[in-house]
């Protein structure tokens, strides 16, 4: 796509999802184009971005375009990246990515991303389907997050487990340490889009934004200073669970972007490096063989070190 494209929609329409009306008004395009173009932005309606969601319903009369980014000079290079790889068959794999890996190429880091190792040790085997920047990628978590993700090598599978992702049936637990001591259990729910403010940050929105809901419960308390706690996820929004626990005046210790240490918190706690996040469960129906897998990666070093001097505060 390399033009603006424009559509309005008619004056009576029945209740159909954007991502679905743009390609059934642009068939040249995929519906999983349209899907990655509205999750980045890319899709205005009325002239003007309101963090519009692949599952928004078409708004009658309104006027939609479609403004692509600017094309990806090249195309990511294979690099011998080391792959902490938890399972492997010939559809997919199961990495256990460290923190301060980037998922796929953009701006600021075009080379030593996931991707590029992938394309390392699969060579050509990659699902195409999400393009050339981001091939085999089907969801995807922080640079500075760790833990799992899944990984498609063929379309047929990246269909299949897009689709679990699509219907929130995927398993995901996290282990988050945050500030404060939070309650046992909890439920949290509230749109998440772009910030106004800040693009760099997500925000809980109004108007527009996707739905999100997180529940967490509380593994481990350090006085009232800190808290362990596993969130599980119904949904899988961007920045979900930093946003989310901020809302609540829990913020993930070492998340600069969202929060910020508490006066008299400990030099060595509060200096933590990253978001204290980790992926540590992952659990799907494998689209080919119709099993059900499960996986856990233990916490890494750094978080292991982290829970070490909280448990000092106790």
């Amino acid at each position: 796509m390399s033009e603006n494209l424009t559509v309005t929609a008619p004056e009576k329409i029945d209740k159909i999802r954007l991502d679905k009306f743009l390609a059934e008004s642009f068939p040249q395009y995929s519906r999983n184009q349209f899907i990655r173009l509205i999750e980045e932005g890319a899709v205005q309606i009325e002239g003007q971005n309101l963090n519009l969601s692949p599952d928004d319903k078409v708004v009658a009369g309104a006027t939609y375009t479609i403004i692509p980014p600017e094309p990806v000079e090249a195309d990511p290079e294979p690099e011998n990246i080391p792959l902490d790889i938890v399972y492997e068959d010939s559809d997919l794999l199961v990495v256990n990515k460290p923190a301060g890996l980037v998922v796929h190429p953009g701006a600021g880091n075009w080379t030593g991303t996931l991707v590029n190792a992938l394309l390392y040790h699969c060579g050509d085997s990659l699902s195409g389907i999400n393009g050339v920047r981001r091939p085999g990628i089907v969801h995807r978590i922080d640079k500075d997050t760790s833990g799992l993700l899944v990984v498609a090598k063929n379309d047929q599978a990246h269909q299949g487990l897009a689709k679990q992702f699509e219907v929130h049936s995927i398993g995901r637990i996290y282990d988050a340490f945050v500030w404060g001591l939070t309650p046992e259990s909890g439920r949290i729910e509230g749109n998440i889009g772009r910030s106004s403010t800040n693009r760099q940050k997500m925000a809980l929105v109004k108007i527009g934004g996707k739905p999100a809901v997180t529940h967490f419960e509380r593994v481990d308390a350090y006085g009232l200073n800190a808290s362990h706690i596993k969130c599980h996820l119904e949904t899988g929004r961007t920045h979900q669970i930093r946003v989310h626990m901020t809302s609540v005046k829990h913020p993930l210790i070492g998340d600069d972007l969202y929060g910020s240490a508490p006066k008299g918190a400990p030099e060595n706690i509060r200096s933590f490096p990253r978001q204290a996040l980790h992926a540590g469960v992952l659990e799907f129906i494998h689209p080919i063989k119709n099993e059900r897998l499960s996986f856990e990666a233990p916490l890494p070093e750094d978080l292991k070190i982290l829970q070490e001097n909280l448990e000092k505060l106790k």
